[in-house]
């Protein structure tokens, strides 16, 4: 087994500083319900041992049930925040959220233009709060500067077959194979795909699952398979691409980290809590909670598996750590 050059150079230089964690660039909307957007994207970093960058793209007035208005920054604004950064600090992975306007795509889009070898992880949410004459520029402009540039793109299916095949007229839906096809058209290499709905088999009391694939043109690669379970979550599709580039800045192989980031995103929501009258916020901080009590049942709002079970062993995701 090599050592890592730079744990045998600190060795021999006790004095030495240790290497930073990876540094994950997040561009996203502020949320004060810290459930998703930039607090969303910080916790996931931190929890998974790297490092966020966070870049503010607009504020989103919300509350953990709903989404009422937002007001994007100026898009030299965006660009200022990431240049300055990136002038100083080492950036091993990209993640985009919600960008606020059609202007902030654009400037995002040339600062990921000058880094195209670092890899790339977007998430497109929902939209359908958004009026129609904010909606369309944006997705236009997402589509056109955002996909060329990415690795991977996350969404849940319904939004990424809205975003990608708008005319699709099959009583079916399309495969994650057909929406990686339509992604690829745009460049962009692979796409997750969370939220498939599964036909129920074994009677109307057997459980229903749901599907999260990874894709490519030429067919699926990974996923994971988890129980559905009835009760609404905010910030789970930011924790997911969130996690997913924290693991692709720190080395890994896209597909064991599709594995454990789903991994990640399912404990997460299994000890989920709800601070408010809305939905359920994501922990990301799950591994870090003490063990129950005897005969206590562990787990937080979600510990009847709100995802279901992922087929781990009960020990769970670990830290990555630097």
């Amino acid at each position: 087994m090599t050592s890592d050059p730079a744990t045998a150079a600190q060795a021999d230089d006790p004095g030495a500083e240790p290497p930073p964690p990876a540094c994950v660039m997040c561009f996203n909307a502020s949320d004060p319900s810290g459930a998703g957007g930039l607090a969303g994207d910080v916790a996931t970093v931190a929890a998974m041992g790297a490092h966020a960058l966070p870049v503010a793209t607009a504020i989103v007035m919300r509350d953990t049930a709903d989404i009422f208005e937002q007001e994007a920054l100026d898009a030299d604004t965006v660009a200022q925040q990431a240049r300055t950064i990136l002038e100083d600090v080492t950036v091993a992975a990209w993640k985009v959220g919600f960008l606020g306007s059609a202007d902030n795509v654009s400037a995002v889009a040339e600062v990921l233009s000058d880094y195209a070898e670092i890899p790339l992880v977007a998430y497109l949410p929902s939209l359908a709060w958004l009026e129609d004459d904010q909606a369309q520029p944006y997705l236009d402009a997402f589509r056109e500067l955002i996909l060329p540039a990415t690795e991977v793109l996350v969404g849940n299916h319904k939004t990424l077959q809205d975003f990608l095949l708008p005319e699709w007229d099959s009583e079916r839906p399309p495969s994650a194979r057909e929406l990686a096809v339509a992604a690829a058209e745009h460049g962009t290499r692979y796409v997750l795909v969370s939220g498939i709905a599964l036909a129920p088999k074994g009677g109307k009391d057997a459980p229903q699952y749901i599907d999260n694939v990874l894709a490519s043109p030429q067919g699926a690669i990974a996923g994971e398979k988890f129980e559905r379970f009835d009760a609404a979550f905010v910030g789970a599709g930011d924790t997911l691409a969130a996690a997913l580039a924290s693991l692709l800045a720190a080395g890994s192989e896209l597909q064991p980290a599709v594995s454990e980031a789903l991994g990640f995103l399912d404990q997460s929501l299994d000890a989920g809590f709800r601070p408010g009258m809305g939905n359920i916020v994501p922990d990301r901080f799950f591994w870090a909670l003490p063990p129950p009590e005897e005969g206590e049942e562990g787990g937080g709002v979600g510990s009847d598996d709100p995802m279901g079970g992922n087929g781990s062993d009960g020990k769970g995701v670990p830290r990555r750590v630097h």
